[in-house]
C-alpha cells in the first residue's frame, strides 16, 4: 500500500483534511473502501467491542451498515497532535430500509492514532446512541451533512 495522505505530523488543516476523508469514506458505506484506510494491523475498540486487522475491521463494517439503513454522519476536528487526532462525530440511521421506520441518532468521540504512511493504526470509538423521532433528523435526505445545523449542547463549543 503506497502512502494515504496527508502524512502526520498534522496541521490544523491536514488534520480537518483526514477527518473529512474519514467522512467521505464512511459515507459510502463501502467496507471495501474503508478498509484500506487503515494498518493491516490496526487496532479498534469501537463501544464493547475490541478487534484489529484488516478482515476484522472489514466484518465489522459489514455487519454495522447492514443493521443501520440510511446512514448519514458527520466528523468534526476536535483536535489534534503530532500522530493523532480526535474527533467528534453524529450520526443518523434508521432501524430498517423504509425511512418511516425508526431512527437513532448516535453522538461520540474517536481517538485515532497513525502510522507514518498516513494511515491508522489505532481507533478508539466511545458513543452513545439515542431514538429520535424523524422530524428531529438533522442529516435528512438532500441535506449535505456538512452543512446541516448541530444545534449548541450537541457539539463542543468552539
Amino acid at each position: 500500500m503506497s502512502a494515504l495522505p496527508p502524512l502526520p505530523p498534522f496541521t490544523a488543516e491536514t488534520a480537518k483534511q483526514k477527518v473529512k476523508a474519514a467522512q467521505d469514506k464512511w459515507n459510502t458505506r463501502d467496507p471495501d473502501l474503508v478498509a484500506p484506510a487503515y494498518t493491516p494491523d490496526s487496532v479498534w475498540r469501537n463501544r464493547d467491542h475490541l478487534f484489529s486487522g484488516t478482515a476484522a475491521i472489514k466484518a465489522f463494517l459489514a455487519d454495522k451498515w447492514a443493521k443501520e439503513h440510511n446512514y448519514r454522519l458527520r466528523k468534526e476536528l476536535f483536535a489534534f497532535q503530532d500522530d493523532r487526532i480526535a474527533v467528534e462525530f453524529w450520526y443518523e440511521h434508521s432501524a430498517t430500509p423504509d425511512p418511516s421506520s425508526q431512527w437513532f441518532r448516535t453522538y461520540g468521540l474517536e481517538h485515532w492514532v497513525f502510522a507514518p504512511d498516513g494511515r491508522m493504526r489505532s481507533r478508539q470509538m466511545s458513543g452513545n446512541t439515542v431514538p429520535i423521532e424523524p422530524g428531529e433528523r438533522w442529516f435528512k435526505d438532500g441535506v449535505d451533512v456538512n452543512e446541516g445545523e448541530v444545534p449548541a449542547g450537541h457539539i463542543s463549543a468552539k
